[in-house]
């Protein structure tokens, strides 16, 4: 397949001045599989901090962006100012954002366009409810939210997809191996279907909710599974056992 494994570290609204930079040098001193690519998200306000102290080779994500160039949006960030800044990659469509804050599919499409024209990497969250699975509905749940990208996006070689099943995150739960490789096959044919072959046989898929250096191994050995979006894990050492997971 030859699609380089990807390591997303979310970090979500957690951390400090000193424990970010506890973090990154921890990070840039730990023995990483250096075919793995590392992306770590802290919260806006460490952006800088984290750049700065972080070393070549590992990148720095930012949690949002907004759709719109500067101007007059109070509390948002613009894909400018990230890449002013050295930031390469941001998160958009997590489903914390969308249950939370209401983003709905048209804007997270919206933002993946402005960040992925404006030279911004995306890591694209996806992912269905338990009330959704339980119904039958995680395909079809999963795949609108894809294509309401895929209306506005045609090229997708500045987009890594993450499948994280709402009721995996952060509980714990995680979908068996077969649930998880059995979505992100579904995703890679969607992605056959209604973008290209080639974006089925490039575009990384990761998994997300409740990934741990326990179940990361077994995970990774799945043909259509490309890597990890981590969220609590990204904060301890186990991160770096999940990182290389892929590792023979």
């Amino acid at each position: 397949m030859g699609r380089q494994f990807f390591i997303g570290g979310n970090y979500k609204m957690n951390g400090s001045i000193s424990s970010i930079k506890e973090l990154v040098t921890s990070l840039n001193n730990a023995k990483l599989d250096p075919n793995a690519e590392v992306v770590i998200a802290p919260p806006s306000l460490y952006l800088l901090l984290a750049r700065e102290h972080l070393r070549k080779g590992l990148e720095v994500a930012a949690q949002n962006v907004f759709d719109k160039p500067n101007g007059a949006f109070t509390g948002e960030i613009s894909v400018d100012q990230l890449r002013e800044s050295g930031i390469t990659w941001a998160i958009l469509g997590h489903s914390e954002r969308r249950v939370i804050l209401q983003e709905d599919n048209e804007f997270v499409a919206s933002k993946t366009k402005a960040a992925v024209e404006g030279g911004i990497s995306v890591i694209l969250c996806c992912g269905e409810s338990l009330e959704q699975r339980e119904a039958n509905k995680t395909i079809e749940i999963v795949t609108a939210q894809l294509k309401a990208v895929a209306d506005k996006v045609k090229d997708w070689s500045k987009i890594v997809v993450a499948y994280e099943p709402i009721w995996a995150i952060g509980t714990g739960k995680v979908a068996t191996t077969e649930q998880a490789q059995e979505v992100h096959a579904a995703i890679r044919e969607w992605l056959k279907k209604e973008v290209s072959a080639e974006a089925a046989e490039k575009t990384r898929i990761l998994y997300g909710g409740s990934v741990t250096e326990k179940n990361s191994g077994e995970l990774a050995k799945q043909a259509d599974i490309d890597g990890f979006l981590v969220g609590g894990a990204s904060l301890k050492p186990a991160f770096y056992d999940i990182i290389n997971s892929n590792q023979a």
